[in-house]
């Protein structure tokens, strides 16, 4: 609701968006004069709607900021940008196809104390930095989602990537967990730089008072954010002292701190306004995608290390995907696009104007023509061409001998290529071998189509298919698995998801959507 109380004030505020009836009416109470709805798919049609905050649970994030790109919106997404690196990058590849801006809200890096702070580092005015300690403590909200350190954590994480300038080259966390099985409630995670630079981060839910505190210790002097202090004394700097007596005895000279005057500002609102201004000169935002994957890898090496158990993650493990892999008897041609970490195998064929996205395996003898678009983490099997045409969303998984067409009544001796109809399998999607995918259809998210059927009309997302042609035979969840029905709800018997069935659709019971949408504040760049 913080954002909506801004937004508002701002003045940019149109519509407001939440699944949760109840929130949703204090809200218009709140707010007569804008616009409720807890339909997301409404906010993004609005043509008065340039600019859309997802301030949502954490698992939502991606899902909720693909749709509002796919929209062509401008999106500020709270942190953390996604629960898994894998996520955050299907966020940074669709954000390359676009001209959207993208803004994570690591909102203490706004805070005018630790710009003040930041501006000391970067002048040297401490000397070099030898290391970093932040705690972020309260007895407070307790999650079940998500453990302390997701939860926690990246705000810490976000200052010292800031002020240090490079990924950690090791992290380790250890962390314990409380009140609920596997959710950590107290972890303590440690970075090493190069250089020899630390940084520490302690974070709990469990302590018995509020401490956000967030301390630079230079090689001339020292500094301390404390977030719970009066305006007045939120950065002190302390100018202390280390001399060196004879035999080479360190003494320690203590100093008064010395309060830093800063600019009295909200820093969610100094957020907004950044967000604001990104929107109108199109420039990229201070905690843009680049700043938010970095903190995304470190929180999964920490996450890694606690979960291992065995001591800090190594830099390996916070690099990207490597380089894609061509076999010397497959060809790419000049013009075609693969993505880092794909695979292509034995005797396969990528023409040129071909776009494959990042860790695709393609299997032997895979032919893909040109102008085709394939996502991120799509496999496909042996003996399968791609025809001109076809778009294959992430993950999508095609069986072995699986048969697109672009054309409904090809006939060799009659040139029919301004007849190509195009097909689209959309995210999670699986083709069973042998199938057939008739051009000119559309196959929903995590559709499964079975072995041998043949499709001649759309298949609606979830839903499981058979047959010849292809009928829907039951439903399935995104893990892959047939549901199976529990009262007026499709219940997943491996993973617990849930599912509302209306006629011949399903759709993913979701978690709590709540998202501010912004007025327009630019016109786009139109080629």
């Amino acid at each position: 609701m913080e954002h909506v109380r801004i937004w508002s004030d701002l003045g940019c505020l149109r519509v407001i968006c939440d699944t949760d009836h109840r929130r949703l009416q204090l809200a218009k109470e709140r707010f007569p004069s804008v616009d409720v709805t807890s339909d997301f798919a409404e906010v993004l049609s609005r043509d008065d709607v340039n600019g859309v905050v997802v301030a949502t649970p954490a698992s939502t994030h991606v899902r909720l900021g693909l749709r509002a790109l796919e929209a062509g919106k401008d999106v500020l997404i709270e942190k953390p940008l996604a629960t898994s690196l894998d996520d955050g990058e299907r966020v940074r590849d669709r954000l390359a196809r676009s001209d959207s801006v993208l803004m994570v809200g690591h909102v203490l890096e706004y805070h005018p104390a630790f710009l003040k702070l930041r501006e000391l580092v970067e002048s040297n005015a401490l000397g070099g930095v030898r290391y970093v300690h932040s705690s972020r403590l309260n007895f407070g909200r307790v999650r079940t989602e998500e453990s302390a350190l997701w939860s926690f954590a990246p705000h810490d994480i976000a200052l010292v990537l800031r002020l240090v300038g490079v990924l950690p080259t090791q992290v380790g966390c250890t962390g314990q967990s409380y009140l609920s099985e596997g959710v950590a409630d107290v972890t303590l995670m440690d970075m090493r730089f190069p250089g020899s630079v630390m940084a520490y981060v302690f974070v709990s839910w469990l302590h018995p008072f509020k401490e956000h505190r967030f301390v630079v210790v230079g090689e001339d002097q020292m500094a301390v954010f404390d977030d719970t202090a009066d305006w007045n004394r939120k950065l002190v700097v302390y100018p202390h002292k280390l001399d060196w007596a004879e035999g080479r005895i360190p003494l320690t000279q203590r100093a008064e701190g010395e309060a830093i005057p800063l600019e009295r500002e909200e820093p969610l609102r100094a957020e907004c306004l950044h967000f604001l201004a990104r929107i109108r000169d199109r420039q990229p935002p201070l905690t843009g995608i680049d700043s938010a994957l970095q903190v995304l890898r470190v929180l999964v090496a920490g996450e890694t290390s606690m979960r291992q158990g065995d001591g800090p993650v190594t830099t390996a493990s916070l690099s990207g995907p490597p380089d894609p892999y061509v076999h010397p008897s497959a060809e790419l041609e000049p013009g075609a696009e693969i993505g880092a970490g794909t695979q292509v195998w034995h005797f396969s064929h990528v023409m040129s104007g071909a776009r494959i996205g990042p860790q695709c395996i393609l299997g032997q003898n895979v032919f893909v023509g040109p102008g085709v678009i394939i996502g991120k983490g799509v496999k496909i099997q042996n003996n399968v061409s791609v025809y001109q045409g076809v778009v294959l969303e992430d993950q999508v998984f095609c069986g072995p001998s699986v048969v697109f067409t672009n054309v409904v009544n090809p006939r060799s001796g009659i040139n029919r290529k301004d007849e190509f109809r195009p097909t689209v399998v959309r995210l999670g999607a699986t083709l069973g071998a042998n199938s057939t995918i008739v051009c000119g259809v559309t196959i929903g998210q995590y559709a499964f189509v079975g072995a041998g059927a043949v499709v001649t009309k759309d298949v609606p997302a979830f839903a499981l298919v058979t047959g010849v042609p292809a009928k829907i035979s039951g439903w399935v969840c995104r893990c892959g698995v047939k549901l199976s029905f529990e009262g007026e709800t499709l219940t997943c018997s491996t993973c617990g998801r849930r599912y509302s069935i209306d006629g011949d659709r399903i759709s993913e019971k979701p978690a709590s959507d709540e998202c501010s949408a912004l007025s327009p504040l630019r016109e786009r760049a139109r080629s």
